[in-house]
């Protein structure tokens, strides 16, 4: 089975329609660290991280991973930890997003493996399937209502790809 991003604010599974909302600047083939796109193509999906003082465990086949304070995603094309999971310490010295936020978009996301492997840097980093109550355009990722999300976590499994059109 698989995720389809139909247009900037359709996301189909299955039988299942939900609306959701992606990078302020639409798709792009070629995307650049920074660009507000949400990349196009066929990509795999990784585990799932939540909130556990916000949020119960989803219901899901996919490994599911608590987000700790000290926890966040390199951003940075200089580091070596380029589009990696990485612990946030008081001498971190590169950009990163923070994974324990005090707005609601990470209560639970999932990673989608873009630049992911074979990491090129500057090609973009930290592109998730997260929560979003507005639908207001992201900076790259695909955002859903979390009722939305959760009936997504059920269906889905470490085989489901994601096409981004």
């Amino acid at each position: 089975m698989r995720i389809i991003v139909k247009n900037k604010e359709t996301l189909l599974f299955d039988e299942f329609h939900f609306r959701c909302c992606v990078g302020k600047n639409g798709f792009n083939k070629n995307k650049k660290e920074g660009d507000n796109t949400t990349p196009k193509g066929l990509f795999h999906i990784g585990d799932i991280f939540y909130r556990a003082d916000k949020v119960k465990k989803p219901i899901s086949n996919l490994k599911s991973i608590i987000i700790k304070k000290n926890m966040g995603w390199c951003d940075d094309p200089k580091s070596k930890s380029y589009n990696k999971l990485i612990k946030i310490t008081k001498n971190l010295n590169v950009r990163h997003e923070k994974l324990f936020r005090k707005d609601n978009k990470y209560d639970i996301f999932i990673l989608i493996k873009y630049n992911y492997k074979k990491i090129v840097k500057n090609k973009g980093s930290a592109i998730f399937l997260h929560l979003t109550k507005n639908y207001l355009p992201t900076k790259g990722c695909i955002a859903l209502k979390k009722s939305d999300f959760l009936i997504l976590c059920k269906l889905i499994t470490k085989k489901t790809k994601i096409i981004i059109n």
